[in-house]
């Protein structure tokens, strides 16, 4: 089924998507975002998972990182799918360092809903961001 929405709708339904379901903390909004039979072809361990793996995969990142917040740098839509760059950022629980990881990540849409996600992710690394170290030492 192709999508109904518009390559811009597209991506002010991604941005509301990442907004709720991690800057906000609402996982169960994942169930009214996707469709029923929703895969994310990259789920956690890189693995193919389901609306459930994403929804007990951020919570787990919620616990682990409570103060997570995800930017995203840039998205292009076209036809039924969006892509975007994201930056995620957290303090490390243990040392309190500014700590940040980066993803790209490809969504597929059916009708109004998002049906199929990729993602690369890059592994946590200090985030060096002019300010954040400062701000980490206060």
């Amino acid at each position: 089924m192709a999508t109904s929405l518009t390559t811009e709708e597209m991506k002010q339904f991604v941005q509301r998507h990442f907004d709720d379901f991690v800057n906000r903390r609402k996982a169960a909004v994942i169930h009214r975002n996707m469709t029923p039979g929703f895969l994310d072809h990259d789920g956690p361990g890189g693995k193919p998972t389901d609306i459930a793996g994403d929804e007990q995969m951020m919570l787990k990142m919620y616990d682990a990182m409570p103060n997570l917040v995800l930017t995203i740098q840039d998205m292009i839509a076209e036809g039924d799918k969006v892509v975007c760059h994201n930056i995620w950022r957290f303090y490390d629980a243990a040392s309190g360092k500014p700590m940040q990881f980066h993803g790209f990540v490809l969504w597929r849409f059916e009708g109004d809903k998002i049906a199929e996600r990729w993602a690369t992710v890059t592994q946590p690394a200090e985030d060096t961001t002019p300010g954040r170290l400062a701000e980490s030492r206060r």
